[in-house]
């Protein structure tokens, strides 16, 4: 069976970004760019939502950085009412509704462990069925009262996790990682 994990950057307080906030939230370092290399170099299929496929296909093609070369050569998966074909990011299936039961199914067969990365809209709509086996989370130290946009957690019912690893990066970023409890 596959594992679906889901990756956020948030901050602090909880936002996914900020209005006027910088690329890591202006706190990239060596670290980190490992941590998303190894993370990006290790075989899955990549889920999408529209607004993090057209973000991410803008910066990685054409690309020549390893990261972004990695991640064109990935599969994967847009859930996405709004795009159409063809899609211009090589090795991209567009899935235009059912996100939740395309990823059900894909958890039944064999192959790659599927991963979400940001796309909050597709994150919720799996927390919220149920289909998420681990969560992590890479908290940045900012507040952004004033300025934070994109809750990832806006909508969701109540979810117990359980911690089952923390790790600091950069000495100022920390990365939580959950497993759902299961309701009992």
């Amino acid at each position: 069976m596959r594992e679906l994990t889901v990756d956020l950057f948030i901050t602090v307080d909880g936002w996914a970004r900020g209005t006027s906030s910088p690329a890591y939230f202006g706190y990239g370092g060596p670290e980190l760019d490992a941590w998303i290399d190894d993370q990006t170099g290790r075989p899955h299929v990549m889920l999408l939502g529209a607004t993090t496929y057209r973000t991410l296909s803008g910066i990685a093609v054409g690309a020549e950085d390893t990261g972004s070369l990695r991640m064109t050569e990935l599969p994967k998966v847009v859930f996405s009412r709004s795009l159409t074909e063809p899609l211009t990011w090589p090795n991209t299936t567009l899935v235009a509704e059912g996100a939740e039961g395309w990823v059900a199914a894909a958890k039944g067969e064999e192959g790659d462990p599927l991963r979400v990365v940001g796309s909050l809209s597709l994150t919720r709509s799996l927390l919220r069925a149920g289909l998420v086996d681990r969560y992590r989370v890479v908290v940045f130290p900012q507040i952004l009262g004033a300025t934070g946009a994109e809750s990832p957690y806006v909508g969701l019912p109540d979810l117990d996790l359980e911690l089952t690893g923390t790790s600091v990066l950069d000495g100022r970023l920390v990365v939580l990682e959950y497993a759902p409890v299961a309701a009992g």
